[in-house]
């Protein structure tokens, strides 16, 4: 899985009681493709054991900086790594980093290491909010380690909730991919994407829309930030939660999503059309539940807006438009006329009736139409493939 195939990522685990999260972070990222090398500090072996990771990871995990055959180990270590993330990070071990105490395998590594370091705070929340706790954070962010705030939530038995626990393990996995990849053409860029459907009343209890789930738009507006893009999505009614990352506005109808992506389309570098906002609306909107008879209502409908071509006078000069043409017939010829329609530089064609295509999968099989290229198709991917494949060509187009 793009990033982490191929690459070293070192566990550094202190010894607080979120460390029980380490071990299921190690297997996803191993799970990922990357080679995980895992250091406890000896505090940290009171909650977990170094067996836990080596079982996780296929790699031995390691413990003392003196341990027999390990004189040099916190060097070949530093050097290997391509990133380095302490999860949890404790408030001891932030101490020590922050004044460059080299005294166990991990601090040694941390000191000797080029690679990007990812610390992720766990603690009780009177902890987190010492002035001396703060203080250790804010020089270890200026000399440019990546510390995470921590969540909110139920921390230790008795102690309630507050801010100080350690952001779950998908989350610190989805930061770790964007320290992997954030270095290319989308670093710094602002991308907005849409995703799901729109919503449309007929009644207070009834609304006409379509299958959308979202996981299209939500795989894009992931990949994106992991690219080190500022990325805003525009969620209609998900069915999929919002990845970690992106600033999310909620727009539940056609208009509402129209209205915000007229607000952000003036800044935008990149918009990637991803939702399937509904087509049609009802002209009118019964205020009671419209009850059943012997004979069904009729209802008239009349048109929604068409959000990407009323995107064309306010997009930014430079700016690259991709939009999606799902269709269940002539598909090619459908999408090429949508593509010179409304003046995108790119649109992303499959066919709804084809098996693992279409609404709701995992999968995607699409074809990819530029202006004056030849169609570009490509295999059954997962969408996540498929979001990074659509990233790399509007990388080339900007």
């Amino acid at each position: 899985m793009r990033p982490y195939a191929g690459r070293t990522v070192l566990l550094g685990v202190t010894g607080g009681i979120a460390s029980y999260k380490s071990a299921w972070l190690a297997r996803l990222l191993t799970k990922a493709g990357a080679k995980v090398e895992t250091v406890l500090t000896r505090s940290a072996t009171e909650f977990v054991s170094a067996l836990t990771f080596e079982a996780l990871t296929g790699q031995p995990a390691r413990v003392g900086l003196f341990d027999a055959g390990a004189a040099l180990e916190h060097i070949r270590l530093a050097k290997a790594a391509d990133v380095v993330v302490v999860a949890p990070a404790t408030a001891d071990f932030m101490a020590r980093a922050a004044t460059g105490q080299a005294d166990d395998l991990l601090s040694a590594i941390l000191l000797a290491t080029k690679a990007p370091v990812l610390l992720v705070p766990a603690m009780n929340d009177h902890m987190w909010a010492h002035p001396q706790t703060r203080a250790n954070v804010a020089h270890l962010r200026k000399i440019g380690y990546q510390v995470l705030d921590p969540a909110e939530g139920m921390l230790a038995a008795g102690e309630g909730e507050g801010p100080g626990r350690m952001p779950e393990p998908e989350t610190i996995f989805a930061h770790i991919g964007r320290r992997l990849e954030s270095r290319g053409t989308l670093t710094g860029k602002t991308v907005v994407v849409t995703a799901g459907p729109t919503r449309e009343a007929i009644d207070p209890v009834r609304f006409v829309s379509n299958h959308s789930s979202g996981k299209m738009g939500v795989a894009l507006a992931a990949a994106a930030w992991r690219r080190g893009a500022k990325v805003t999505l525009v969620s209609g009614a998900m069915s999929v939660p919002a990845p970690t990352g992106p600033l999310v506005h909620a727009a539940e109808t056609t208009d509402e999503m129209a209205r915000v992506v007229g607000k952000l389309i003036k800044s935008a570098d990149v918009l990637i059309m991803a939702a399937a906002p509904a087509d049609f609306r009802p002209e009118t909107v019964a205020k009671t539940k419209i009850k059943k008879g012997k004979k069904a209502p009729t209802i008239s409908m009349t048109n929604t807006p068409d959000i990407l071509r009323s995107t064309a006078s306010k997009r930014k000069k430079g700016s690259v438009i991709v939009g999606f043409a799902l269709e269940t017939n002539d598909a090619l010829t459908h999408g090429a006329a949508k593509l010179v329609d409304k003046s995108l530089d790119m649109i992303v064609v499959n066919d709804a009736t084809e098996p693992g295509a279409g609404f709701g999968g995992d999968t995607n099989r699409v074809t990819l139409l530029h202006r004056g290229g030849k169609p570009e198709a490509l295999p059954l991917l997962s969408k996540d493939d498929v979001a990074d494949a659509i990233l790399d060509r509007v990388e080339k187009l900007l």
